[in-house]
């Protein structure tokens, strides 16, 4: 967070810095949780708003993590590999703190959105799995998902049907199957990220309102030059960051 030369820095930046440095001198560890706010503010003499600034800019730049339930907790250091290594969402956002709670396992006509990216007829039917990925008990993303139908998948793989029909009695996303029982597949992801609201309905699922900002995810996998799979994510503020490193 560098300062502009010649400028005086603004009291939330100035208060990160502070937050920063008590981080390397040892006073909140890595991996631990930072005292509740009106403790945090106490302890730095400054008012509550203005150490929520603070707290906003170091969610941010990665330096604590918030989640709901848990509190914030002071990062660890590098990010592990995350987004840009085609991994189920479940594992992306905690792994073993994270669970899949099955909302829909259905077949139904191809969406728009899905006619745009899948080789499939607009009559067709073809399979929709919705589920909620809880993170330490909290609601931490919304995961939609479209996959081609049995007759296409059987010829990528002649079991992909039948385990996806397996699984879906399982508190898992159809990706989750796919990178974990189908090495054999040339397996690649392309995504686009917007911004968005969660809407009535999938605000009743994740019991927030119908305005609460989103970040929205929309990721087309392929085994090899075939569209396979098209999956929506929808992380509402708060939910925990997912992974990205780039390079160049």
């Amino acid at each position: 967070m560098p300062g502009s030369r010649g400028s005086q820095r603004r009291p939330s930046v100035e208060l990160y810095e502070r937050i920063v440095n008590a981080i390397r001198a040892g006073d909140y560890p890595p991996g631990s949780a930072l005292p509740s706010e009106p403790e945090l503010a106490g302890e730095l003499g400054v008012s509550r708003p203005a150490l929520r600034e603070a707290l906003i800019l170091l969610q941010e730049d990665g330096v604590i993590t918030v989640r709901r339930g848990v509190g914030r907790t002071v990062s660890t250091g590098t990010p592990h590999r995350g987004f840009e290594r085609l991994n189920s969402v479940e594992k992306l956002l905690g792994g073993e703190t994270a669970a899949v709670r099955v909302l829909a396992r259905s077949t139904e006509e191809p969406t728009d959105l899905v006619l745009q990216h899948l080789p499939v007829p607009a009559a067709s039917e073809i399979r929709f799995w919705e589920s909620i990925v809880d993170v330490d008990g909290s609601p931490a993303c919304l995961v939609q998902e479209w996959i081609l139908p049995d007759d296409s998948l059987a010829e990528l793989s002649s079991q992909l049907p039948e385990a996806l029909r397996a699984a879906s009695e399982q508190p898992r996303t159809m990706l989750d199957v796919l990178t974990s029982r189908f090495s054999e597949l040339s397996l690649r992801g392309s995504s686009a990220i917007t911004a968005s609201v969660l809407g009535g309905q999938r605000g009743a699922a994740f019991r927030r309102p119908s305005d609460t900002p989103v970040v929205l995810i929309t990721q087309v996998v392929r085994s090899d030059s075939t569209p396979l799979l098209i999956g929506k994510y929808m992380l509402p503020s708060g939910a925990p960051a997912v992974p990205l490193l780039q390079t160049r």
